[in-house]
């Protein structure tokens, strides 16, 4: 049991180690950082929902809003103070990113659930490398979006809110370097 004990702590550092190198990584553009959109509670859409009306669309609560705040803060403390901010277009993904407040957050379709249409996949899935493949050079990218774009793109089902910084340039399959749990 001791020795069990032991081996534990000594896996601590080394995962904090390789977080650190993980930030580190982020902020000299080396990586992404993938973000599932802050808490909003049910799953899908409603019966009705509409791109670009936020009343017929699953958003964000208190507990959703105070997520992506603290998501900002949490960038700010690894020296991030502004990034090239992509989103998916649906309200719940938007309000994430803009309430992080680092910059301004640009739309992205690629970055769209297909949730409710399972048949896009791979082509949105295409769709987003090809986007990311022609990113260039400049301040570190956050893109947040929804579990089946992340799942689709990595194998991973993120929680609402949990974040994974990804190395650049995207590899097939893409090399997770954190994996960050909602702040």
């Amino acid at each position: 049991m001791r020795r069990l004990a032991w081996l534990l702590l000594a896996l601590i550092p080394l995962s904090a180690a390789a977080d650190e190198q993980a930030w580190a990584t982020l902020r000299q553009g080396q990586a992404l950082l993938l973000i599932r959109h802050a808490h909003a509670p049910g799953l899908g859409d409603p019966p009705g929902f509409t791109l670009g009306d936020c009343t017929t669309q699953r958003n964000l609560d208190v507990r959703g809003q105070a997520q992506a705040r603290r998501w900002g803060e949490r960038l700010r403390r690894q020296g991030i103070g502004t990034a090239r901010v992509f989103s998916s277009r649906w309200c719940r993904a938007l309000d994430t990113a803009r309430l992080m407040r680092l910059g301004e957050v640009t739309p992205l379709p690629a970055l769209d659930s297909f949730f409710q249409h399972p048949a896009r996949e791979a082509a949105q899935t295409r769709a987003l490398r090809e986007a990311l493949a022609t990113l260039g050079e400049g301040p570190p990218v956050v893109l947040v979006t929804h579990q089946v774009n992340i799942t689709a793109l990595t194998g991973i089902f993120p929680r609402s809110g949990e974040g994974l910084i990804v190395a650049l340039p995207l590899a097939e399959p893409p090399r997770l370097l954190a994996r960050l749990p909602a702040p």
